[in-house]
């Protein structure tokens, strides 16, 4: 199934680290995000879109991480004992 979609490709440990760095600037970012949508939601009291907005961002970077975790797993990047 992934070489269908993949080409098998040598990878460096700076590669290993690249998609690590990534995905843990993507939880950083999902957390700043969440932290954001909860000060609009107790500041304007859910009477603004900012909640809304953060909301849509929150779900954008789920998406983009999900798709980076699907990703180094396939490409043996990311995995148990990697």
């Amino acid at each position: 199934f992934a070489h269908i979609f993949f080409v098998k490709q040598e990878y460096t440990a700076d590669s290993f680290k690249m998609i690590k760095y990534f995905i843990i600037f993507l939880i950083v970012a999902m957390f700043i995000s969440l932290f954001r949508g909860a000060f609009f939601l107790i500041k304007d009291g859910g009477s603004s879109k900012r909640t809304v907005h953060s909301l849509g961002v929150r779900v954008s970077i789920a998406i983009v991480l999900f798709i980076t975790l699907v990703y180094g797993f396939v490409t043996g990047q990311i995995g148990p004992g990697v």
